[in-house]
């Protein structure tokens, strides 16, 4: 069987430079070369070199909900809602209580917030074994 491992994330976005200055302001994502095209996609990287690619498409109904979602893991969730409140930017648990955290049967602790262009993501403290 062939093995797979994760390369990247694509969103479309009304406004790829507020897409873009939305998510390094909140992960201090590198900006990295997209080397696919000329087009007026951007690429971002998360430290572990997963990619985010904003596609513009200004014109594009966008329609999210919480279910479908992207998550990403920090060490220190603590730090990242403090984050999340300097930059007013607000969270939630999955049945949307304000600003408040939510603690999995299995222990791990998640928030859930939107970007600019709606789309839902969820940052947890989970430790991979």
């Amino acid at each position: 069987m062939s093995k797979f491992s994760f390369n990247h994330i694509a969103l479309s976005v009304k406004d790829v430079t507020a897409a873009l200055e939305f998510y390094q302001k909140v992960f201090q994502l590198k900006d990295i070369e997209n080397t696919a095209s000329d087009s007026k996609t951007r690429w971002l990287a998360f430290d572990d070199d997963i990619q985010l690619h904003l596609i513009p498409r200004p014109n594009a109904d966008i329609k999210t909900n919480k279910a479908v979602h992207f998550a990403v893991s920090t060490d220190n969730i603590s730090a990242f809602t403090e984050r999340l409140d300097a930059l007013k930017i607000d969270y939630s648990d999955w049945v949307n209580s304000p600003n408040k955290d939510y603690i999995r049967k299995d222990g791990v602790i998640q928030v859930y917030f939107q970007d600019v262009d709606g789309y839902w993501i969820e940052v947890n403290d989970f430790k991979a074994q």
